[in-house]
Protein backbone atom coordinates (compact mmCIF):
# COMPACT_ATOMS: atom_id res chain seq x y z
CA UNK A 1 0.00 0.00 0.00
CA UNK A 2 1.23 3.47 -0.88
CA UNK A 3 1.14 6.38 1.54
CA UNK A 4 -0.10 8.91 -1.04
CA UNK A 5 -1.35 8.51 -4.59
CA UNK A 6 -1.65 11.53 -6.88
CA UNK A 7 -3.99 10.39 -9.63
CA UNK A 8 -4.53 11.51 -13.21
CA UNK A 9 -2.32 14.60 -13.28
CA UNK A 10 0.23 16.11 -15.64
CA UNK A 11 3.71 15.66 -14.19
CA UNK A 12 6.51 18.07 -15.04
CA UNK A 13 9.39 15.79 -14.12
CA UNK A 14 12.57 17.87 -14.64
CA UNK A 15 14.22 14.47 -15.23
CA UNK A 16 17.22 14.31 -17.61
CA UNK A 17 14.86 14.00 -20.60
CA UNK A 18 12.71 16.86 -19.23
CA UNK A 19 9.59 14.78 -19.75
CA UNK A 20 6.14 16.25 -19.24
CA UNK A 21 3.81 13.31 -18.62
CA UNK A 22 0.11 13.89 -19.22
CA UNK A 23 -2.48 11.62 -17.60
CA UNK A 24 -0.03 10.03 -15.18
CA UNK A 25 -0.16 9.12 -11.51
CA UNK A 26 2.57 9.42 -8.89
CA UNK A 27 2.79 7.13 -5.87
CA UNK A 28 4.64 7.98 -2.65
CA UNK A 29 5.86 5.56 0.02
CA UNK A 30 8.23 6.08 2.96
CA UNK A 31 8.97 9.64 1.97
CA UNK A 32 10.06 8.81 -1.55
CA UNK A 33 8.56 8.62 -5.02
CA UNK A 34 7.70 4.95 -5.48
CA UNK A 35 6.21 5.06 -8.99
CA UNK A 36 5.39 7.42 -11.84
CA UNK A 37 3.20 5.59 -14.32
CA UNK A 38 0.35 6.14 -16.78
CA UNK A 39 -2.79 6.70 -14.75
CA UNK A 40 -4.42 3.49 -16.01
CA UNK A 41 -1.62 1.39 -14.52
CA UNK A 42 -2.19 2.78 -11.01
CA UNK A 43 -5.96 3.11 -11.23
CA UNK A 44 -6.62 0.28 -8.76
CA UNK A 45 -3.63 0.89 -6.49
CA UNK A 46 -4.27 1.13 -2.75
CA UNK A 47 -3.13 4.21 -0.84
CA UNK A 48 -3.78 5.71 2.57
CA UNK A 49 -4.54 9.03 0.89
CA UNK A 50 -5.62 9.65 -2.68
CA UNK A 51 -5.41 13.12 -4.23
CA UNK A 52 -7.32 13.85 -7.40
CA UNK A 53 -5.07 15.30 -10.06
CA UNK A 54 -7.48 16.07 -12.87
CA UNK A 55 -6.69 19.51 -14.22
CA UNK A 56 -3.65 19.77 -11.95
CA UNK A 57 0.06 19.94 -12.73
CA UNK A 58 2.68 18.36 -10.48
CA UNK A 59 6.01 20.18 -10.18
CA UNK A 60 9.13 19.39 -8.15
CA UNK A 61 9.26 21.49 -5.00
CA UNK A 62 11.06 24.79 -5.51
CA UNK A 63 14.43 25.24 -3.80
CA UNK A 64 15.30 28.59 -2.22
CA UNK A 65 19.10 28.61 -2.09
CA UNK A 66 19.53 31.72 0.07
CA UNK A 67 17.49 33.42 2.77
CA UNK A 68 17.81 35.23 6.08
CA UNK A 69 14.53 34.11 7.57
CA UNK A 70 14.64 36.38 10.62
CA UNK A 71 14.38 39.29 8.20
CA UNK A 72 10.75 38.39 7.62
CA UNK A 73 10.19 40.44 10.78
CA UNK A 74 11.69 43.62 9.28
CA UNK A 75 10.29 43.64 5.75
CA UNK A 76 9.43 47.12 4.56
CA UNK A 77 11.79 48.95 6.92
CA UNK A 78 14.67 49.28 4.48
CA UNK A 79 12.92 50.61 1.40
CA UNK A 80 14.78 52.94 -0.98
CA UNK A 81 18.30 52.40 0.37
CA UNK A 82 21.51 51.08 -1.09
CA UNK A 83 23.03 48.08 0.67
CA UNK A 84 25.35 50.05 2.98
CA UNK A 85 22.55 52.36 4.22
CA UNK A 86 20.09 49.47 4.45
CA UNK A 87 22.50 47.59 6.70
CA UNK A 88 23.06 50.51 9.07
CA UNK A 89 19.45 51.71 9.27
CA UNK A 90 17.42 48.51 9.27
CA UNK A 91 19.31 45.23 9.27
CA UNK A 92 22.17 45.57 11.76
CA UNK A 93 20.08 47.17 14.57
CA UNK A 94 17.42 44.49 14.18
CA UNK A 95 19.94 41.65 14.05
CA UNK A 96 21.71 42.92 17.16
CA UNK A 97 18.48 42.70 19.18
CA UNK A 98 17.34 39.30 17.92
CA UNK A 99 16.23 36.57 20.32
CA UNK A 100 15.58 32.87 19.75
CA UNK A 101 11.83 33.56 19.86
CA UNK A 102 12.22 36.28 17.24
CA UNK A 103 14.21 33.89 15.04
CA UNK A 104 11.52 31.23 15.45
CA UNK A 105 8.67 33.49 14.36
CA UNK A 106 10.71 35.03 11.56
CA UNK A 107 11.46 31.54 10.28
CA UNK A 108 7.82 30.51 10.68
CA UNK A 109 6.54 33.47 8.64
CA UNK A 110 9.26 33.16 6.00
CA UNK A 111 8.85 29.42 5.63
CA UNK A 112 5.05 29.72 5.45
CA UNK A 113 5.40 32.30 2.70
CA UNK A 114 7.76 29.96 0.89
CA UNK A 115 5.58 26.88 1.28
CA UNK A 116 2.58 28.68 -0.15
CA UNK A 117 4.64 29.51 -3.24
CA UNK A 118 5.70 25.89 -3.73
CA UNK A 119 9.04 26.06 -1.91
CA UNK A 120 9.92 22.78 -0.20
CA UNK A 121 13.61 23.45 0.58
CA UNK A 122 15.12 26.62 2.03
CA UNK A 123 18.67 27.50 3.01
CA UNK A 124 18.67 29.97 5.88
CA UNK A 125 21.91 31.97 6.09
CA UNK A 126 21.60 32.75 9.80
CA UNK A 127 24.27 35.40 10.32
CA UNK A 128 22.73 37.11 13.37
CA UNK A 129 23.82 35.47 16.62
CA UNK A 130 23.77 38.22 19.27
CA UNK A 131 23.07 35.75 22.08
CA UNK A 132 23.47 31.98 22.51
CA UNK A 133 20.86 29.73 20.92
CA UNK A 134 19.31 32.18 18.46
CA UNK A 135 19.85 29.84 15.51
CA UNK A 136 17.99 27.06 17.33
CA UNK A 137 14.77 29.00 16.80
CA UNK A 138 15.14 28.51 13.05
CA UNK A 139 15.54 24.75 13.34
CA UNK A 140 12.52 24.63 15.63
CA UNK A 141 10.45 26.35 12.93
CA UNK A 142 11.73 23.94 10.26
CA UNK A 143 10.60 21.02 12.40
CA UNK A 144 7.22 22.53 13.19
CA UNK A 145 6.33 23.18 9.54
CA UNK A 146 7.95 20.11 8.04
CA UNK A 147 9.91 22.06 5.44
CA UNK A 148 13.29 20.78 4.25
CA UNK A 149 15.71 23.20 5.86
CA UNK A 150 19.40 23.99 5.77
CA UNK A 151 20.65 26.10 8.66
CA UNK A 152 23.78 27.85 7.42
CA UNK A 153 25.32 29.16 10.63
CA UNK A 154 26.68 32.58 9.73
CA UNK A 155 29.25 34.74 11.44
CA UNK A 156 31.47 37.82 11.12
CA UNK A 157 34.82 38.49 12.80
CA UNK A 158 36.56 41.03 10.59
CA UNK A 159 36.10 44.31 8.72
CA UNK A 160 35.45 46.58 11.68
CA UNK A 161 36.99 49.56 9.88
CA UNK A 162 34.31 49.08 7.23
CA UNK A 163 31.34 49.02 9.57
CA UNK A 164 31.11 45.49 10.97
CA UNK A 165 28.99 45.96 14.13
CA UNK A 166 30.86 44.95 17.26
CA UNK A 167 27.67 43.61 18.86
CA UNK A 168 27.34 41.02 16.08
CA UNK A 169 31.01 40.06 15.89
CA UNK A 170 32.22 36.85 17.50
CA UNK A 171 35.56 35.34 18.41
CA UNK A 172 36.69 32.56 16.10
CA UNK A 173 36.83 30.03 18.94
CA UNK A 174 33.27 30.90 20.01
CA UNK A 175 32.01 30.53 16.43
CA UNK A 176 33.64 27.14 16.14
CA UNK A 177 32.23 25.94 19.46
CA UNK A 178 28.66 26.92 18.56
CA UNK A 179 28.95 25.44 15.08
CA UNK A 180 30.09 22.15 16.60
CA UNK A 181 27.10 22.25 18.93
CA UNK A 182 24.68 22.86 16.05
CA UNK A 183 26.23 20.13 13.90
CA UNK A 184 25.99 17.64 16.75
CA UNK A 185 22.41 18.60 17.63
CA UNK A 186 20.79 18.99 14.22
CA UNK A 187 22.87 17.93 11.20
CA UNK A 188 21.06 15.25 9.17
CA UNK A 189 18.29 14.98 11.78
CA UNK A 190 14.57 14.38 11.08
CA UNK A 191 15.25 11.69 8.47
CA UNK A 192 17.93 13.89 6.94
CA UNK A 193 15.48 16.73 6.28
CA UNK A 194 17.52 19.15 8.45
CA UNK A 195 21.11 19.97 7.58
CA UNK A 196 23.66 22.36 9.04
CA UNK A 197 26.17 24.33 6.97
CA UNK A 198 28.64 27.04 7.95
CA UNK A 199 28.38 30.50 6.42
CA UNK A 200 31.08 33.19 6.66
CA UNK A 201 29.24 36.50 6.29
CA UNK A 202 31.51 37.51 3.40
CA UNK A 203 35.22 37.13 2.74
CA UNK A 204 35.89 40.69 3.96
CA UNK A 205 33.81 40.00 7.08
CA UNK A 206 35.97 36.97 7.90
CA UNK A 207 39.54 36.52 9.06
CA UNK A 208 41.65 33.92 7.30
CA UNK A 209 41.66 31.91 10.53
CA UNK A 210 37.86 31.72 10.59
CA UNK A 211 37.69 30.88 6.88
CA UNK A 212 40.07 28.00 7.46
CA UNK A 213 38.00 26.98 10.48
CA UNK A 214 34.93 26.90 8.25
CA UNK A 215 36.71 24.62 5.81
CA UNK A 216 37.85 22.30 8.59
CA UNK A 217 34.37 22.01 10.11
CA UNK A 218 32.70 21.42 6.74
CA UNK A 219 35.11 18.57 6.08
CA UNK A 220 34.77 17.13 9.58
CA UNK A 221 30.96 17.05 9.47
CA UNK A 222 30.63 16.26 5.75
CA UNK A 223 28.87 19.55 5.20
CA UNK A 224 29.21 22.65 3.01
CA UNK A 225 29.94 26.38 3.06
CA UNK A 226 27.81 29.30 1.88
CA UNK A 227 29.39 32.74 1.46
CA UNK A 228 28.38 36.11 0.02
CA UNK A 229 30.60 36.89 -2.96
CA UNK A 230 31.00 40.17 -4.88
CA UNK A 231 27.51 41.48 -4.13
CA UNK A 232 28.65 45.09 -4.65
CA UNK A 233 31.86 46.81 -5.77
CA UNK A 234 32.46 47.60 -2.09
CA UNK A 235 32.69 43.88 -1.26
CA UNK A 236 35.50 43.47 -3.75
CA UNK A 237 37.32 46.62 -2.61
CA UNK A 238 37.11 45.73 1.09
CA UNK A 239 38.34 42.19 0.44
CA UNK A 240 41.27 43.49 -1.62
CA UNK A 241 42.31 45.87 1.17
CA UNK A 242 41.92 43.34 4.00
CA UNK A 243 43.16 40.18 2.27
CA UNK A 244 45.16 41.44 -0.69
CA UNK A 245 43.08 39.59 -3.28
CA UNK A 246 39.53 39.36 -4.62
CA UNK A 247 37.09 37.19 -2.68
CA UNK A 248 37.24 34.27 -5.11
CA UNK A 249 41.04 34.43 -5.18
CA UNK A 250 41.15 34.33 -1.38
CA UNK A 251 38.98 31.20 -1.33
CA UNK A 252 41.20 29.60 -3.96
CA UNK A 253 44.40 30.54 -2.11
CA UNK A 254 43.03 28.95 1.08
CA UNK A 255 41.96 25.84 -0.88
CA UNK A 256 38.33 26.41 0.04
CA UNK A 257 36.82 27.05 -3.40
CA UNK A 258 35.20 23.89 -4.72
CA UNK A 259 31.97 21.88 -5.15
CA UNK A 260 31.18 22.21 -1.44
CA UNK A 261 30.96 26.02 -1.70
CA UNK A 262 27.81 27.98 -2.58
CA UNK A 263 28.65 31.50 -3.72
CA UNK A 264 25.81 33.95 -3.08
CA UNK A 265 24.93 36.99 -5.24
CA UNK A 266 28.05 37.12 -7.48
CA UNK A 267 26.82 40.35 -9.10
CA UNK A 268 30.31 41.62 -9.91
CA UNK A 269 32.10 38.46 -10.97
CA UNK A 270 34.59 39.02 -13.75
CA UNK A 271 34.98 36.69 -16.73
CA UNK A 272 38.02 35.24 -14.99
CA UNK A 273 36.03 34.72 -11.77
CA UNK A 274 33.37 32.83 -13.72
CA UNK A 275 36.01 30.59 -15.32
CA UNK A 276 37.54 29.92 -11.88
CA UNK A 277 34.16 29.10 -10.36
CA UNK A 278 33.47 26.66 -13.18
CA UNK A 279 36.92 25.08 -12.91
CA UNK A 280 36.43 24.46 -9.20
CA UNK A 281 32.74 23.54 -9.72
CA UNK A 282 31.38 25.95 -7.11
CA UNK A 283 27.63 26.58 -6.99
CA UNK A 284 25.94 29.97 -7.34
CA UNK A 285 22.84 31.43 -5.68
CA UNK A 286 21.12 34.15 -7.74
CA UNK A 287 19.01 36.68 -5.82
CA UNK A 288 17.54 38.99 -8.48
CA UNK A 289 14.80 40.67 -6.45
CA UNK A 290 17.18 41.62 -3.63
CA UNK A 291 19.80 42.86 -6.10
CA UNK A 292 17.13 45.07 -7.71
CA UNK A 293 15.65 46.25 -4.40
CA UNK A 294 19.05 47.45 -3.16
CA UNK A 295 20.09 48.67 -6.64
CA UNK A 296 23.16 46.44 -6.40
CA UNK A 297 23.26 45.55 -10.09
CA UNK A 298 22.54 42.69 -12.47
CA UNK A 299 24.51 39.48 -11.99
CA UNK A 300 26.00 37.98 -15.19
CA UNK A 301 23.79 34.92 -14.99
CA UNK A 302 23.58 34.14 -18.73
CA UNK A 303 27.38 34.11 -18.82
CA UNK A 304 27.52 31.80 -15.79
CA UNK A 305 24.97 29.43 -17.29
CA UNK A 306 26.71 29.35 -20.66
CA UNK A 307 29.96 28.50 -18.85
CA UNK A 308 28.31 25.52 -17.17
CA UNK A 309 27.91 26.80 -13.62
CA UNK A 310 25.07 25.41 -11.51
CA UNK A 311 23.00 28.46 -10.65
CA UNK A 312 20.10 28.23 -8.21
CA UNK A 313 17.50 30.89 -7.45
CA UNK A 314 16.75 32.54 -4.13
CA UNK A 315 14.65 35.24 -2.52
CA UNK A 316 17.32 36.52 -0.10
CA UNK A 317 15.97 37.80 3.21
CA UNK A 318 12.57 39.46 3.20
CA UNK A 319 14.12 42.72 4.40
CA UNK A 320 15.49 43.17 0.89
CA UNK A 321 12.80 41.54 -1.21
CA UNK A 322 10.15 41.88 0.61
CA UNK A 323 8.64 38.39 0.30
CA UNK A 324 9.73 34.75 0.32
CA UNK A 325 7.75 34.07 -2.86
CA UNK A 326 9.79 31.93 -5.26
CA UNK A 327 7.12 32.19 -7.96
CA UNK A 328 7.80 35.91 -8.05
CA UNK A 329 11.55 35.30 -8.17
CA UNK A 330 11.18 33.05 -11.21
CA UNK A 331 9.24 35.64 -13.19
CA UNK A 332 11.60 38.46 -12.28
CA UNK A 333 14.65 36.34 -13.14
CA UNK A 334 13.36 35.80 -16.66
CA UNK A 335 12.33 39.40 -17.23
CA UNK A 336 15.42 40.99 -15.68
CA UNK A 337 17.91 39.21 -17.90
CA UNK A 338 15.83 39.63 -21.04
CA UNK A 339 15.71 43.39 -20.60
CA UNK A 340 19.31 43.64 -19.38
CA UNK A 341 20.59 41.94 -22.55
CA UNK A 342 17.83 43.34 -24.79
CA UNK A 343 17.39 39.75 -25.93
CA UNK A 344 14.19 37.75 -25.27
CA UNK A 345 16.02 34.48 -25.93
CA UNK A 346 18.81 34.95 -23.38
CA UNK A 347 16.83 33.03 -20.74
CA UNK A 348 13.67 30.96 -21.06
CA UNK A 349 10.87 29.92 -18.71
CA UNK A 350 12.19 26.38 -18.90
CA UNK A 351 15.68 27.44 -17.81
CA UNK A 352 14.28 29.52 -14.97
CA UNK A 353 12.32 26.51 -13.69
CA UNK A 354 15.50 24.43 -13.89
CA UNK A 355 17.29 27.07 -11.83
CA UNK A 356 14.56 26.86 -9.18
CA UNK A 357 14.66 23.06 -9.04
CA UNK A 358 17.28 20.70 -10.46
CA UNK A 359 20.03 23.29 -10.98
CA UNK A 360 19.49 24.55 -7.42
CA UNK A 361 19.71 20.97 -6.17
CA UNK A 362 23.02 20.57 -8.01
CA UNK A 363 24.32 23.84 -6.54
CA UNK A 364 23.48 22.51 -3.05
CA UNK A 365 24.99 19.09 -3.76
CA UNK A 366 21.57 17.44 -3.33
CA UNK A 367 20.60 16.50 -6.88
CA UNK A 368 20.53 12.80 -6.03
CA UNK A 369 17.71 13.50 -3.54
CA UNK A 370 15.64 16.46 -4.72
CA UNK A 371 15.10 18.81 -7.66
CA UNK A 372 13.21 16.51 -10.01
CA UNK A 373 10.35 13.99 -9.93
CA UNK A 374 11.96 10.61 -10.45
CA UNK A 375 11.44 7.19 -8.91
CA UNK A 376 13.52 6.84 -5.74
CA UNK A 377 13.94 10.55 -5.07
CA UNK A 378 12.51 12.38 -2.08
CA UNK A 379 8.82 13.18 -2.49
CA UNK A 380 9.10 16.98 -2.47
CA UNK A 381 6.50 18.45 -4.82
CA UNK A 382 3.47 20.67 -5.26
CA UNK A 383 0.19 20.49 -7.16
CA UNK A 384 -0.59 23.51 -9.30
CA UNK A 385 -4.23 24.23 -10.10
CA UNK A 386 -4.57 26.93 -12.79
CA UNK A 387 -8.34 27.10 -12.30
CA UNK A 388 -7.88 28.68 -8.87
CA UNK A 389 -7.22 32.10 -10.45
CA UNK A 390 -7.97 34.10 -13.56
CA UNK A 391 -4.25 34.95 -13.66
CA UNK A 392 -3.31 31.37 -14.54
CA UNK A 393 -6.26 30.75 -16.86
CA UNK A 394 -6.18 29.78 -19.67
CA UNK A 395 -3.17 27.49 -19.44
CA UNK A 396 -1.50 26.55 -22.73
CA UNK A 397 1.97 25.62 -21.48
CA UNK A 398 2.37 24.62 -17.81
CA UNK A 399 5.95 25.86 -17.47
CA UNK A 400 5.18 29.23 -19.04
CA UNK A 401 2.10 29.62 -16.85
CA UNK A 402 4.01 28.73 -13.68
CA UNK A 403 6.83 31.19 -14.39
CA UNK A 404 4.87 34.10 -15.83
CA UNK A 405 1.22 33.78 -14.76
CA UNK A 406 0.94 32.18 -11.35
CA UNK A 407 0.32 33.08 -7.74
CA UNK A 408 0.43 31.23 -4.40
CA UNK A 409 -3.33 30.68 -4.74
CA UNK A 410 -2.57 28.23 -7.54
CA UNK A 411 -0.32 26.16 -5.26
CA UNK A 412 -3.02 23.87 -3.98
CA UNK A 413 -1.12 21.05 -2.26
CA UNK A 414 2.49 20.85 -1.04
CA UNK A 415 4.28 17.63 -0.09
CA UNK A 416 7.66 17.54 1.68
CA UNK A 417 9.50 14.30 2.38
CA UNK A 418 6.34 12.38 1.51
CA UNK A 419 4.16 14.29 3.98
CA UNK A 420 1.36 16.66 3.02
CA UNK A 421 2.05 20.03 4.67
CA UNK A 422 -0.43 22.14 2.68
CA UNK A 423 -3.72 20.75 1.39
CA UNK A 424 -6.34 22.75 -0.49
CA UNK A 425 -4.25 25.87 0.21
CA UNK A 426 -4.47 25.30 3.98
CA UNK A 427 -1.49 24.68 6.25
CA UNK A 428 -1.85 21.40 8.15
CA UNK A 429 1.07 21.68 10.58
CA UNK A 430 0.15 24.80 12.58
CA UNK A 431 -2.57 27.38 13.09
CA UNK A 432 -1.45 29.86 10.45
CA UNK A 433 -3.64 32.73 11.62
CA UNK A 434 -2.29 32.53 15.14
CA UNK A 435 1.29 32.33 13.87
CA UNK A 436 0.84 35.47 11.78
CA UNK A 437 -0.86 37.35 14.61
CA UNK A 438 1.95 36.48 17.01
CA UNK A 439 4.60 37.35 14.41
CA UNK A 440 3.14 40.83 13.99
CA UNK A 441 3.49 41.45 17.73
CA UNK A 442 7.02 39.99 17.76
CA UNK A 443 8.04 42.22 14.85
CA UNK A 444 6.67 45.35 16.53
CA UNK A 445 8.49 44.52 19.76
CA UNK A 446 11.75 43.95 17.85
CA UNK A 447 11.33 47.30 16.11
CA UNK A 448 10.94 49.02 19.48
CA UNK A 449 14.08 47.39 20.91
CA UNK A 450 16.12 48.00 17.77
CA UNK A 451 15.17 51.67 17.47
CA UNK A 452 13.77 51.23 13.97
CA UNK A 453 10.26 52.38 14.80
CA UNK A 454 10.89 55.65 12.96
CA UNK A 455 11.21 53.63 9.73
CA UNK A 456 7.69 52.29 10.27
CA UNK A 457 6.24 55.79 10.58
CA UNK A 458 8.22 57.52 7.84
CA UNK A 459 6.79 60.41 5.90
CA UNK A 460 5.11 59.91 2.54
CA UNK A 461 7.78 59.87 -0.16
CA UNK A 462 7.13 60.80 -3.78
CA UNK A 463 9.57 61.50 -6.56
CA UNK A 464 10.58 65.13 -6.97
CA UNK A 465 12.08 66.62 -10.08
Amino acid sequence: MYDILLKNATIITLNPAREILADHSLAIKDGKIAEILPAAELQEADAREVIAGEGRYVFPGLINTHNHLFQSLIKGLGDDNVLSDWLVKAMFPSAANLTAEDAYYGAMVGSLDGLHSGTTTVLDYMHANPEPGVADGVVKAFGKLGIRGILARGYMDNGFEYGTPRELAEKTEDIEKDCQRLFSAYHNQQQGRIKVWIAPGAVWLSTKDSLLMSKRLAEEYNSKIAVHISETPFDREATEKLHGSSDIDVLEELEILGPDVLMVHCVYLTDRDIRMARYFNAGVSHNPVSNMYLSSGVAPIPEMVSNGLNVGLATDGAASNNTNNMLEVMKITALLHKVDKLDPTVITAEKVLEMATIDAAKALGMADEIGSLEKGKKADLFLFNPQKTATATPLHNPVSTLVYSSSPQNVETVVVDGEIVIKDNELLKADEKNVLKKAQKIAEDLSERAGTKYLRNREWRSLSY
